[in-house]
């Protein structure tokens, strides 16, 4: 009997629990979390976006030691080529400023640059709860997070939003 009471006790707390939805804004911290420009200087993440304000962006997380993100650059400059409209940012996760500026020569990777001083340990990564690389975002022409949570480029949800 009391093993019953607790099945069902957690399957009533399973039945009540809703998923978070994803979040449609960057928080305070991301926001303001600070990023490396390849002239070597500081700009916060709410800078970036302005820049682009109207816009739809794609973020593009990476890292030239990331096997998957190496794999996958064919499919993404499908995807800047088929979608040439929008912004693609790309925010490295290398450990050096070298490495990083190499792996934009090396891929040929266009786009805007930016490397991410912290990186697994930045506001940015903790605020978008950053646990793969690549990772893809789009932000769309009013300034949300239309697309949270994307991992290749070929998405299907990932080309829905750029549409």
């Amino acid at each position: 009997m009391k093993n019953s009471i607790i099945v069902l006790l957690i399957a009533i707390l399973m039945l009540s629990c809703k998923a978070q939805p994803d979040p449609t804004r960057f928080s305070e911290d991301a926001l303001n979390d600070t990023f490396v420009n390849l002239e070597g200087e500081s700009v916060n993440l709410k800078t970036i976006l302005n820049k682009h304000k109207g816009e739809i962006i794609v973020i593009d997380i990476w890292a030239s030691w990331c096997r998957d993100c190496i794999v996958g650059m064919p499919n993404l400059k499908a995807l800047q080529n088929e979608y040439a409209d929008a912004t693609y940012l790309f925010i490295s996760m290398d450990k050096s400023q070298k490495s990083w500026k190499n792996g934009i020569d090396k891929y040929n990777i266009t786009g805007e640059h930016y490397f991410m001083p912290k990186g697994w340990k930045s506001q940015f990564s903790k605020s978008i709860d950053l646990d793969w690389v690549p990772r893809y975002m789009v932000i769309n022409a009013e300034g949300q997070i239309a697309l949270f949570r994307a991992i290749k480029a070929e998405d299907s949800t990932l080309k829905n939003h750029l549409k």
